[in-house]
């Protein structure tokens, strides 16, 4: 199967499986983690996603090119919709997406990064977007995303040379939130799920709906749409649950609700 599932106590771990071909997104792939975030939304229980790659060599090495190379223009856009479509679908997940990044992350890999919330490197992780080396541009969202995350002078450098950039630079731009110190990004996004799993539920994907939702938007309408998340928690069990903790000072229990 090009795409593993297993499910521990408050996350999903998802892996990208065919380390041989260095986790290349093959269209079977695609289909797997598209169905596999949409069953996701199904499972309410759910405290958070990782997404990583088979293997010690790549999370993923980008769109299998093989794929590409008789593509007529009309089918390039529809590939370039249907790869959009499911970042698209990644950033837009209701709990929290982390990237455990595991050695090369390149071209559509690296647009799969981008689309996860949250991104942990290995420090053999190496980031690129080559595909003006190929004669193409990236078609999966990277020209947006990677200018909002680390701003359009790095990304264009990025861009227009190819450069690889290493683990310990992208944490410096800004295009990781951490570097594994022991070397295993696996485990570090595993401690960092169980960190988020700690926290109120409701919370955390009302978190994750202001900002994504709120990124789109003029600031004033961002400021509503933060007023409306806001009130709306108080009316849940664990925003009474939270602050009575936090006046008992004991550790909350949240439920969700």
């Amino acid at each position: 199967m090009p795409l593993s599932t297993s499910r521990h106590d408050s996350y999903i771990l998802l892996t990208l499986n065919d380390p041989d071909k260095l986790n290349a997104l093959s269209s079977s792939m695609m289909d797997e983690l598209r169905e596999a975030f949409t069953r996701i939304e199904t499972e309410p229980e759910l405290r958070s996603v990782i997404l990583t790659g088979a293997g010690d060599r790549a999370f993923s090495a980008g769109t299998n090119i093989g794929e590409l190379t008789e593509l007529s223009e009309s089918e390039a856009r529809s590939v370039s919709a249907r790869g959009q479509a499911l970042c698209s679908q990644i950033e837009n997940c209701s709990v929290p997406v982390i990237a455990a990044i595991n050695g090369i992350a390149a071209g559509g890999g690296c647009e799969l990064a981008l689309a996860c919330h949250l991104r942990v490197a290995a420090p053999t992780a190496r980031f690129s977007l080559p595909e003006t080396k190929l004669g193409v541009i990236p078609g999966y969202g990277g020209t947006q995303r990677l200018s909002r995350e680390i701003g359009n002078g790095r990304a264009l450098e990025m861009m227009l040379t190819g450069i690889t950039v290493t683990a310990e630079e992208a944490f410096e731009i800004g295009l990781v939130n951490r570097v594994a110190t022991a070397g295993d990004a696996l485990a570090e996004a595993e401690a960092l799920a169980l960190e988020i799993a700690g926290l109120a539920p409701l919370a955390i994907r009302a978190c994750l709906k202001a900002v994504i939702l709120g990124t789109d938007l003029p600031l004033a309408e961002g400021l509503a749409l933060e007023a409306q998340l806001f009130a709306s928690l108080f009316s849940s069990e664990d925003m009474r649950e939270g602050t009575r903790a936090f006046l008992e000072k004991r550790a909350p229990v949240f439920k969700g609700k």
